[in-house]
């Protein structure tokens, strides 16, 4: 079962030769468990998923699992290709992960909402991993209505949903059309408030520097305890706003440089490298993040 709570959308370390750096992998994995986080997303948006190789996906899933105990492991997938998706979410089942998180097949803009639902479909007829469905359309083009979230929420490998995009009104209507499913928010400016339509907690790109901050907004809040929650979140909130202004996932990759928590800043072309200088000083002065 994924749990509910924050898992980070994590980075992938790479070293200076543009090889997966298994070793800060592990270090992120303590770094994230140590905050208190739920989970952990690998290959996502933030993990530069697209720039991996299927096979490099499969290795940092069986290397995720086993180095980052006990954190549950979701592994991101965002190919156009049927056929190559359904390998990538049997070898997540194979490596142990909890789910895999699955982006709608973005290149092709031109096909109808039934081909990306029947797409979707055949997907988890044939996945023996859970599936997380990730609406994302700024990267894909697809939009998830409430009723395609309806209808796909009935699949019963399909245990829960991440919304990206941003929209204030799926926070009420997601969480009807879901039937009970899982729903994690993505952009976590909305995070009180998707909590407070019953959301179950976020994927978060912001996580990777601020896992601490969350974590605690969401035990807060889980605990009854709405006052302390909303504080913190009143805090962290400038915070958040300014990790996600940044060019993402080059930021969240210098600053955790910075800290030493991963060993290179470097994303894979065609990203580019960025300093982080400002982004990591915000959190130093506002938070004591050094």
């Amino acid at each position: 079962m994924v749990p509910q709570g924050i898992l980070p959308a994590s980075v992938t370390p790479m070293t200076p030769s543009g090889d997966v750096d298994f070793l800060s992998l592990a270090k992120l994995g303590a770094y994230f468990h140590a905050a208190g986080c739920a989970g952990m997303v690998i290959a996502g948006t933030n993990g530069e998923g697209p720039s991996l190789s299927a096979v490099e996906k499969r290795d940092l899933a069986r290397e995720a699992v086993r180095l980052c105990d006990p954190l549950p492991i979701v592994l991101g997938i965002s190919s156009p290709s049927l056929h190559e998706a359904e390998w990538l979410v049997s070898q997540a089942h194979k490596c142990g992960c909890a789910a895999a998180l699955v982006m709608a097949p973005g290149y092709f803009r031109n096909a109808s909402e039934n081909g990306i639902r029947d797409w979707f479909l055949r997907l988890a007829d044939r996945s023996p991993c859970p599936l997380i469905l990730y609406n994302f359309p700024k990267f894909t083009g697809f939009t998830m209505s409430p009723e395609f979230v309806h209808l796909l929420a009935r699949h019963p490998q399909v245990v829960g949903f991440k919304d990206s995009s941003g929209a204030k009104e799926n926070l009420l209507s997601y969480r009807e059309a879901a039937e009970g499913k899982r729903l994690f928010v993505g952009d976590e400016t909305l995070l009180l408030e998707a909590l407070e339509a019953g959301w179950d907690g976020s994927i978060s790109g912001a996580a990777n520097l601020i896992p601490q901050w969350l974590s605690e907004i969401m035990r807060a809040y889980e605990s009854g305890d709405k006052q302390s929650a909303h504080t913190k979140f009143q805090v962290v909130l400038p915070l958040i706003e300014q990790i996600r202004s940044q060019p993402q996932p080059a930021t969240n990759k210098a600053v955790l440089s910075k800290w030493g928590i991963i060993a290179s800043p470097i994303p894979r072309l065609p990203l580019e490298e960025v300093s982080g200088v400002e982004t990591a000083e915000l959190l130093r002065t506002q938070l004591g993040l050094k």
